[in-house]
């Protein structure tokens, strides 16, 4: 099945501007706080993993 770009487009902006009245500031605030934190636990993840898996082939 073929979409073309303005009905995407719409599709998306529509979902949003129906999704934007709900949103309150402290949900908005609670988002960032826990994208910030998760990024961060995935790069120090990621880190650790890369360091452990380095020594561990010497």
């Amino acid at each position: 099945m073929e979409h073309s770009n303005s009905t995407v487009v719409g599709t998306a902006g529509g979902t949003f501007l129906s999704v934007l009245p709900n949103l309150h500031s402290e949900d908005v605030l609670k988002t960032i706080i826990l994208a910030t934190l998760g990024a961060i636990v995935s790069f120090t993840i990621s880190f650790v993993l890369k360091i452990l898996i380095k020594k561990h082939k010497k």
